[in-house]
């Protein structure tokens, strides 16, 4: 393992020279999609004569989809970044997975969650997602962890080398997304030493995927360059009460208007009586990994089995944050999303019509 580790510091440290050498007006072109299972990334990346415009410019391409059986899939450019990896003029495009009649695969939500925003599009939603994740090393133990465990429990927010582990990935992380030009808002250390969370938006419809996905491969490669695993597994170490989630704040132009306040409480009752339909898809495995996250047995889950709503308080299904309640406008923050969710599943579940009313 230690010879390994040597092997990832030599390869990042020659790549140096590499990524400094001069090139003409030709492009790079990353292209990222979601794989067979709703929970990965996979990317490749081409050469375009000329650096792209928009989206438009950068052609469809093919690539190979193993779902049991190996097929040919074609990759559709559907929102384009600046690559903070290999730098201007170079792109990361986040793509549609389309099978041969050019219907999306079934891990590939985007377009149908894209039919509910142009339904829903006089509300103005606006969303803002809030990813948890934790940092393992090459060995599978927790990113600076000793073989026996931590002795700390509750860190959020904290600071020092005795309660963190990690923070050149989360700054780098963050730095990288800014420069890709994603939406990223904040970040922050969790309640796991090795633990970290980082919140995209507000964004508009599907843009608010888009960007969750494009936060997540940057994670992924910053993470491979510092030789470490980022994690989003809704329930990291077993023997931990602690656990991952994404939890997602919404709101329309009723609620952040003025008065806003009984939309929002109106809206949280109609998510209660739904409550079992919602955590069915807030995770990719039909509600399995949410069973074992919510257990309210932390002071930060709710009952997977019973919704719950309060005002300041994060132990519960939805919340209506306290500055919120005090204002009289605003958004709620729905917490039951796992950390491994699909972010176009949970928006268009969030938005469907029964949900607006």
């Amino acid at each position: 393992m230690s010879f390994l580790l040597e092997s990832l510091i030599l390869h990042k440290t020659v790549k140096k020279h590499y990524l400094s050498l001069a090139k003409g007006a030709e492009c790079q072109v990353t292209y990222i999609w979601i794989d067979y299972s709703g929970e990965n990334l996979q990317c490749k990346t081409r050469t375009l004569n000329k650096e792209p415009t928009g989206i438009r410019d950068i052609p469809e391409w093919s690539a190979s989809w193993m779902d049991g059986n190996l097929i040919e899939v074609t990759l559709v450019p559907v929102r384009m970044f600046r690559d903070p990896f290999t730098l201007d003029p170079d792109k990361l495009v986040l793509c549609e997975v389309l099978d041969s009649n050019r219907v999306p695969m079934g891990s590939n939500q985007r377009s149908q969650c894209a039919k509910v925003m142009e339904e829903v599009r006089e509300f103005e939603p606006w969303f803002g997602m809030e990813q948890e994740y934790i940092l393992f090393g090459l060995d599978g133990r927790p990113f600076g962890w000793a073989p026996q465990g931590s002795p700390f429990t509750r860190v959020n927010c904290a600071v020092g080398i005795n309660q963190v582990y990690g923070r050149d990935i989360c700054i780098c992380h963050y730095k990288a997304c800014l420069y890709a030009g994603v939406k990223i808002c904040g970040t922050n250390a969790e309640s796991l030493p090795s633990q970290w969370e980082f919140q995209v938006g507000p964004c508009e419809g599907t843009e608010m995927g888009d960007h969750l996905w494009t936060a997540r491969y940057i994670l992924h490669r910053v993470c491979e360059d510092f030789g470490v695993v980022a994690s989003l597994d809704v329930k990291p170490i077993e023997d931990k009460l602690d656990t991952s989630g994404c939890h997602i704040n919404f709101s329309t132009k009723e609620m952040r208007s003025e008065g806003g306040l009984q939309y929002i409480e109106e809206a949280i009752r109609r998510l209660s009586r739904r409550h079992s339909q919602h955590l069915r898809v807030y995770d990719p495995h039909g509600g399995a990994d949410n069973m074992s996250r919510l257990t309210s047995q932390s002071s930060s889950t709710s009952s997977f089995h019973v919704f719950s709503t309060a005002t300041s308080c994060r132990n519960v299904s939805v919340r209506i944050p306290g500055h919120v309640s005090r204002r009289g406008c605003g958004y709620f923050e729905d917490r039951r999303p796992a950390a491994n969710c699909d972010p176009y599943n949970v928006m268009r579940t969030l938005l469907e019509l029964g949900e607006m009313g």
